[in-house]
């Protein structure tokens, strides 16, 4: 089956689907860009969204915004990536102004403060079911599950307990990882 693919009409219409999206993209908005710009707005086929996406991953920045830029520019140039990316960001930076402003002015409240502590919490549970999900991977991991238990909990004991500059330990883990990740497969 064969898709016709057609562009969109304006930078207008870059504006208003990346809006869209924006909006819809609380955590990861792959799913909801693919379903956009394929199957709703057929601005491109799923083998091109593919590829661009595949382009987007490995480019430096945030994967949704080098998409829009991507886009925007492949239609209508500089002002279509500026417009992409404007309909990415405006809808979220307001939200988030209004709720900065709606903490500046609750933030003490005890409610407030409870919502936020079980926020964190949510938070904290979704970091580790992510983690979990992930572990399986670390079978084939060059350094073995036994040193990425042991760099993981020298990260938690240099970070949570000891209160080390979470980029220094980050950085001075990372690097020990690498060199002796190095050695393993080099050997």
């Amino acid at each position: 089956m064969t898709v016709s693919v057609s562009p969109p009409r304006s930078p207008g219409d870059l504006f208003i689907c990346f809006t869209l999206t924006a909006l819809q993209g609380f955590g990861g908005v792959m799913a909801v860009i693919q379903n956009e710009l394929v199957e709703r707005r057929h601005w491109m086929t799923h083998e091109e969204f593919i590829e661009d996406w595949a382009v987007a991953q490995i480019s430096p920045g945030p994967n949704v915004v080098n998409l829009a830029l991507m886009i925007g520019t492949r239609y209508f140039g500089l002002r279509g990536a500026l417009a992409a990316l404007a309909g990415l960001i405006t809808a979220p930076l307001i939200l988030l102004l209004i709720l900065a402003l709606a903490y500046a002015r609750w933030g003490a409240q005890p409610a407030v403060v409870g919502a936020l502590r079980g926020m964190g919490a949510v938070a904290a549970g979704l970091i580790i079911a992510a983690g979990l999900r992930l572990l399986g991977a670390l079978r084939s991991n060059p350094l073995g599950m036994a040193m990425c238990a042991a760099l993981g909990g020298a990260c938690f004991v240099a970070v949570a307990l000891l209160r080390w500059p979470q980029p220094y330990v980050l950085f001075g883990l990372g690097a020990v990882a690498c060199t002796i990740a190095y050695r393993r497969l080099s050997a």
